[in-house]
């Protein structure tokens, strides 16, 4: 099914589609994560704005730790372990065993350089901007929630692998 000249076409124009379709995901992840962060910057530094009245409050903070504010005043350790992340991702996309995976990959890589951008390229100390707040979730940002998502995603492809006595795995081990 699908597009015959993707079956067909050779084991690099194969890759090359993966890495182009990585690239895109990632590079739209960054740029909405980007611009919804500088409207949040720009909007809520005089205060928070509630959406649904104690649901989703939008409320600037600044978080110079990881996810859920672990590790806070450490950024240079999330810059590095993103940066690790990032060439895993190239890595894992290389040996993929079901190319849907691809998308997964690039939510994940473009909310890792989201969050970097923030750290290295915002004067905020290292700090990332987050905003979104549900009440019942510590605060986060598009960068962040394309990272759960895609963790999401490739838990549930890998359960969904295992359960159904298809003894595929999500990537190959040799090259």
């Amino acid at each position: 099914m699908g597009n015959p000249e993707l079956h067909s076409s050779t084991p690099e124009a194969r890759l090359g589609l993966r890495y182009l379709l990585l690239g895109c995901v990632a590079v739209a992840v960054i740029a909405i994560d980007q611009i919804t962060k500088t409207l949040a910057v720009d909007r809520l530094a005089d205060g928070p704005v509630d959406v649904v009245h104690g649901v989703l409050t939008l409320r600037l903070t600044l978080n110079s730790g990881g996810a859920f504010g672990i590790l806070q005043g450490l950024p240079g350790v999330f810059v590095a372990a993103s940066l690790v992340v990032v060439g895993l991702v190239f890595f894992w996309v290389r040996r993929l065993t079901r190319p849907a995976l691809v998308v997964p990959l690039g939510l994940m890589l473009g909310g890792g350089l989201g969050n970097v951008a923030d750290r290295l390229f915002r004067d905020l100390n290292g700090k990332v901007v987050d905003f979104i707040d549900l009440h019942v979730w510590p605060v986060f940002n598009v960068a962040d929630a394309c990272i759960v998502s895609g963790i999401a995603l490739l838990l549930f492809a890998s359960m969904r692998a295992s359960g159904s006595g298809r003894d595929r795995p999500l990537v190959r081990d040799e090259p």
